[in-house]
């Protein structure tokens, strides 16, 4: 079960660091197909200095950006470990001049700023000898040219011996982790494509995660197991049934590479995130940190901007419940706790007026949230002997609007109607 905390989060930020920001090359995958060596990929652990690491400014950083949870990549799929684990030496502590616990900085920084502390792990390990040891569902493939080495045995054979052993390094990986750094509220898991439900030992497994904290909280990539659903780089369409993330890059790398110059704007960043807390959910925005764990000033920039805009309409954001249909009204928008307030996202400056359709209630002010204004509005048509509202036409100019994305609050008399809505909110199905 998701804990309150998490659906009224609203913004998380993650953060993609580990050796593979020294070359500036994708994480993991840059080895797992053939792009480079897996001992040239391991040649950045030499590299890997951290010398400006300081996670109480990364904690300051994320506390500016108005989010309220954070997420780090404590392993990603090269086995890399970012803390001192005991089960095995291919970590930051043994194997690289940073010779730090990144993890417990990172924990103690993120705690004491009271944001929620988040872990990534990869279930998957491509460094690890046990881990290609069985293949995907226990099938072996008829051909066995296109399997990966990384990730299963070439030769057709599988060793479940080697598996168990696996899995019980995870579960000590895992130990560490949910033991060692306070309470660990989010566990963001990762890689459980290549392996079946069963083989991962599921639920077992999610009830041994539990027992260290009954109020975890899990991502759903633990093959049909999680707490909710993670879509990835795209918005959805439409609404995800229950608690949701869309998790996604300030550019287009998770980590960190100098040469990814394709940036979203801050506009386009406000306006993904208004559209995830239209449908109810959270954006879980990256970052990738330098090899020696500084912030490229862009991506601090883009923070920090995101974290002006959220502090300016703070109140269309937090404590507040997913918006109404597009077909009422083509931005986006979000409705009070007491649903008697109605806040509509207005994503480009308008001509002349702002449209509503199907509001029953009747609007005792419209004021635009940055500047404090009081706007008129007008309705025209209507069926009042069916109860059929008029459309409301909102006076507002260019003038009127906020350099990135203007919030109208509508206060309504009584709890918002929507005509044609099935009660005071109207889902995104």
């Amino acid at each position: 079960m998701v804990q309150q905390w998490f659906e009224e989060a609203k913004l998380g930020i993650f953060i993609h660091y580990g050796i593979y920001a020294v070359n500036g090359i994708a994480e993991s995958w840059s080895f797992y197909n053939g792009r480079i060596s897996h001992k040239d990929y391991m040649k950045q652990l030499d590299g890997f200095t951290a010398k400006n690491f300081d996670a109480d400014k990364w904690a300051d950083l994320i506390e500016k950006s108005g989010a309220q949870y954070a997420v780090l990549t404590t392993k990603h799929h090269d086995g890399v470990a970012l803390w001192d684990t005991q089960y095995s030496d291919l970590n930051v502590v043994k194997k690289t001049p940073a010779k730090k616990d990144l993890i417990k900085e990172y924990a103690e920084a993120i705690t004491k700023k009271g944001i929620k502390l988040g872990m990534y792990y990869s279930l998957i390990d491509w460094s690890h000898p046990d881990y290609p040891s069985v293949y995907e569902g226990g099938k072996v493939p008829e051909d066995l040219s296109k399997v990966n080495k990384f990730s299963s045995p070439v030769d057709g054979v599988q060793d479940e011996e080697k598996w168990k052993r696996f899995l019980e390094f995870n579960n000590n990986q895992l130990k560490e982790l949910l033991t060692n750094y306070g309470k660990v509220d989010l566990l963001w898991f990762d890689g459980d494509w290549e392996r079946s439900a069963e083989q991962w030992n599921l639920p077992e497994f999610k009830h041994y995660l539990q027992s260290f904290n009954p109020e975890i909280i899990i991502n759903s990539r633990l093959q049909g197991h999680g707490d909710y659903k993670t879509p990835e780089q795209g918005i959805p369409i439409t609404r995800p049934e229950g608690p949701w993330e869309f998790c996604t890059t300030i550019n287009s790398s998770w980590g960190y590479q100098p040469a990814d110059n394709e940036y979203k704007s801050l506009k386009q960043i406000i306006r993904m995130f208004c559209d995830c807390i239209t449908m109810g959910g959270n954006m879980l925005l990256d970052i990738g940190p330098m090899e020696d764990g500084t912030v490229d000033k862009r991506q601090e920039d883009i923070l920090l901007g995101l974290g002006k805009w959220i502090s300016t309409h703070e109140e269309a954001v937090f404590g507040t419940t997913e918006g109404i249909h597009t077909r009422y009204y083509l931005g986006g928008s979000t409705v009070s706790k007491d649903k008697q307030s109605l806040y509509l996202f207005v994503y480009d400056d308008p001509k002349e007026c702002v449209c509503l359709k199907g509001l029953s209630n009747k609007i005792k002010k419209i004021t635009v949230l940055h500047s404090g204004k009081e706007l008129t509005h007008e309705i025209h048509g209507g069926v009042p002997w069916f109860n059929i509202p008029g459309t409301t036409w909102i006076h507002m100019t260019p003038e009127d609007a906020h350099e990135h994305v203007t919030v109208l609050k509508l206060e309504l008399e009584g709890e918002l109607d929507m005509y044609g809505g099935s009660g005071a909110v109207v889902t995104h199905n």
